[in-house]
């Protein structure tokens, strides 16, 4: 007779699943739960719980939806993704937007399911993401081309408003930025919409954690704290 513990050793994919809904997590356990070489090891009913439960459990993939309290899944994954860089993250979403879906794969998604999809896909596609390989639905990926065909109509960020998104993930204030460019408030408030809509980001929040991601850690403001420093101890 196999003990558990056997049975549990045997199982390659260790996952973690977030989401505000207790019946969904329960549901997405019991799917899981069936499949011999999967292992839930974790629930978490929010962002910043499942930043504790990554670091107690060390999951191979979260599966994570992206809309919840406290602190939602895309903000999670990157700091999951910067703590944890072995982890995988498939997100799950009721989202059919493709802004929601190009900021997911910009931040670093492993993966991206609706949860419209059918059930039996999600067993599969945590181990495709365990594996390595990107996820993502047919839907979705029709969407995806769609918008990147638009984006390429669009042009990259100008000289100013790559020096704007410095200064923002440094800290400043859109009043200290003007100050530094020898700039009008009101021109930088533009150049910061229009940075925001090219790269598909909703606030300077999202834009600190763009920087970071594809640049690296900022030199710290004159104050001797980065935005993302100051993001991390207000949460």
């Amino acid at each position: 007779m196999v003990s558990s513990e056997s049975n549990k050793a045997n199982k390659s994919v260790r996952v973690l699943i977030v989401d505000d809904h207790p019946v969904v997590r329960s549901g997405l356990r019991a799917v899981l739960s069936g499949e011999p070489d999967i292992e839930v090891v974790a629930e978490a009913g929010d962002g910043l719980e499942a930043e504790d439960k990554v670091a107690q459990f060390q999951p191979n993939v979260v599966l994570m939806d992206i809309f919840m309290p406290r602190r939602d899944g895309l903000e999670s994954m990157v700091s999951i993704k910067q703590k944890f860089p072995g982890a995988k993250v498939l997100l799950m979403t009721v989202s059919e937007e493709e802004e929601n879906l190009i900021r997911a794969i910009r931040y670093g998604a492993d993966g991206y399911l609706l949860k419209g999809s059918d059930v039996e896909d999600v067993p599969n596609a945590v181990r495709q993401v365990a594996s390595g390989k990107a996820i993502l639905s047919s839907e979705m990926t029709a969407r995806l081309m769609k918008e990147f065909r638009q984006t390429e109509q669009k042009s990259s960020l100008t000289t100013r408003e790559r020096e704007v998104l410095e200064l923002i993930a440094k800290g400043l204030t859109t009043a200290k930025i003007a100050e530094r460019l020898f700039l009008s408030q009101g021109t930088v408030s533009t150049y910061v919409y229009r940075l925001l809509q090219k790269l598909h980001l909703k606030n300077k929040a999202e834009a600190v954690a763009y920087f970071v991601r594809y640049h690296g850690a900022p030199e710290s403001s004159p104050t001797g704290e980065t935005a993302a420093e100051k993001l991390t101890q207000a949460r």
